[in-house]
């Protein structure tokens, strides 16, 4: 299968590391025009500077009404948009207090409830777009030491499902991904804050991670950034077009269902 995006305006959010990051490699590869995003211009130039391909940053905290005003500036219309931008923090529930729960409700929600609002009308419009909404293994698994995240991804993947619903028949496609752990750079942050005296490797690490805290797992190992965003560019691509509404999992086969 080839994927060519050429002729295609790509918007990432919260791109500037981690899947976000590996997402416009792979549309840049596929010859999309991609428009990286982070919050400070800081963020944006030293990832700018690590890519080739047609990339441009944009900077705008898109955790704010205030922030996608500014992106909308930047890019008012995009092809394909992948909603990214995430945060996730661990927390006793009976601990998290409502500034928790909003941050990570205005963060990964309603970024993607207000970029949907900003472009989906524009690609139904000419006929044609793909929006896709970074959901986790966790919205289905509710880790208990971080319900309010589990909580705001199933969110996003029911976001993803309605929406696909509201573009029906437009030729505009809407998904949701769902990774499970990845070697993101925060993952191998905290693997060496945890053990960083160990003679074992990053990936031996995580993978001991995934055995311990994710059984469930089928393939027993930590995914790469890259399998994650080989799913996203996929679904971005014209060959996706009879996949719509889906939630896609990338999770190792963590979540127990059929």
């Amino acid at each position: 299968m080839n994927i060519d995006l050429t002729g295609k305006t790509a918007l990432v959010t919260g791109s500037t590391a981690g899947i976000g990051f590996g997402i416009v490699q792979g549309l840049a590869a596929a010859g999309a025009t991609v428009f990286l995003n982070g919050r400070t211009a800081e963020e944006v130039d030293e990832a700018l500077a690590k890519l080739s391909g047609s990339v441009r940053g944009v900077v705008a905290e898109l955790g704010t009404q205030e922030g996608h005003e500014a992106l909308l500036d930047a890019v008012p219309e995009a092809d394909i948009v992948v909603s990214n931008l995430g945060i996730i923090q661990m927390a006793e529930f009976f601990e998290t207090d409502d500034d928790i729960w909003n941050r990570h409700w205005n963060t990964n929600v309603m970024t993607g409830v207000r970029l949907a609002r900003s472009y989906l009308p524009k690609m139904e419009k000419k006929g044609w777009g793909r929006f896709v909404l970074l959901g986790s293994e966790s919205g289905f698994t509710i880790p208990v030491n971080m319900i309010h995240y589990g909580v705001s991804k199933a969110a996003d993947i029911a976001l993803a499902r309605g929406l696909a619903k509201r573009m029906a028949g437009t030729g505009v496609t809407v998904n949701s991904v769902l990774p499970g752990l990845t070697l993101t750079e925060s993952v191998t942050n905290l693997l060496n804050e945890l053990h960083g005296d160990s003679d074992k490797s990053i990936e031996e690490l995580a993978n001991e991670m995934v055995r311990s805290e994710y059984p469930a797992s089928l393939i027993q190992r930590v995914a790469t950034v890259e399998e994650v965003a080989n799913m996203v560019v996929y679904l971005a691509s014209p060959q996706a077009s009879a996949t719509t509404g889906a939630a896609l999992r990338v999770d190792g086969g963590v979540i127990d269902t059929v």
